[in-house]
């Protein structure tokens, strides 16, 4: 199967709606490298380039893709294969009223600092690295994700800036090549759009962005019909090669923490027979928490549940 590009030149959107109109419609099983460009739409090229405020159009997600036959109900999965940088240069900003730290007195905003892409200058022959980003003396090795990606929500609207259940805004570094993303469908054609791209970042993305940077994404979309669904998904799920994630954004870290362990016991009492309070009492043992942002309008977190103790929905 021949891959399909979709460029953020045919179209970006900053708001997931639930009335999308799409740029491009796929079948099901589509092989596709989504092109998309810097969360700050190329705003900021030096470390003279300063944000003064959160601007009202950011993390332009490339799209919307219409997936052919996808309804309400279904699940959209979004194998990530590769996702390259497009571009030498990624950006680290501070921005004023944004951030985990904002308002301290030490914390200057606004604040750039560009993160050229180099080769790697590891002196270690054994240590194989293809690029890092420069942070002043200090090298970082490269390791994108995607900051924003979803599907059309089920009724109301959220900026690009926003996660929810439909997906946004996530900033989880668990999305990136070698995972797949499982989204609930809400939309007839699921309307994927993805962006929002970081060269590295860390979980919780503390100072409010990782290293911004434009990229070109791999990805082959597939439609899971609803009745093959053995626990009925309400929010994303992340699929590594050890683990199930369990993906939820709240107004608190404690809510958000309670919708995604809620999400974990449902998938331990499907599978294993438990009760409500066995299955909390095991994802107590074998699950694992995990900060994904703490700087967006709603906070994100993940429980990781290794494969050793589930086989998943699917």
């Amino acid at each position: 199967m021949s891959r399909t590009t979709v460029s953020h030149e045919e179209g970006a959107i900053y708001e997931f709606t639930p009335t999308l109109d799409p740029i491009a419609t796929v079948e099901p099983g589509a092989e596709l490298t989504i092109e998309t460009r810097d969360s700050l739409d190329g705003a900021v090229q030096t470390d003279d380039d300063l944000i003064e405020s959160v601007p009202e159009e950011v993390n332009a997600a490339t799209g919307p893709i219409e997936v052919a036959g996808a309804e309400p109900g279904d699940v959209l999965a979004v194998e990530i294969e590769d996702v390259r940088l497009a571009e030498d240069r990624g950006r680290v900003v501070t921005i004023d009223g944004f951030g985990l730290l904002d308002g301290h007195e030490d914390i200057e905003a606004p604040r750039t600092k560009v993160t050229p892409v180099a080769e790697d200058s590891t002196p270690d022959a054994d240590v194989v690295t293809d690029a890092v980003i420069e942070f002043g003396d200090h090298e970082i090795a490269v390791d994108p994700c995607i900051g924003t990606i979803g599907v059309a929500p089920a009724s109301d609207s959220y900026t690009t800036l926003v996660p929810h259940d439909h997906g946004g805004n996530l900033d989880t570094t668990d999305v990136s090549a070698g995972n797949t993303i499982y989204f609930p469908v809400f939309q007839n054609g699921a309307m994927l759009a993805m962006g929002d791209s970081k060269a590295a970042m860390a979980d919780g993305e503390m100072c409010g962005t990782g290293a911004e940077i434009a990229t070109d994404i791999d990805v082959t979309v597939r439609v899971i019909d609803g009745d093959d669904v053995a626990v009925e998904l309400d929010r994303p799920l992340i699929e590594t090669p050890d683990a199930w994630k369990t993906v939820a954004s709240a107004e608190s870290m404690e809510e958000a923490c309670e919708l995604a362990n809620l999400d974990a016991i449902d998938l331990f009492a499907t599978e294993h027979g438990f009760g409500p309070t066995e299955a909390y009492m095991f994802s107590s043992l074998v699950g694992g928490l995990e900060i994904s942002q703490v700087v967006d309008p709603l906070v994100t977190v993940r429980n990781a549940i290794p494969k050793t103790h589930c086989d998943g929905p699917f």
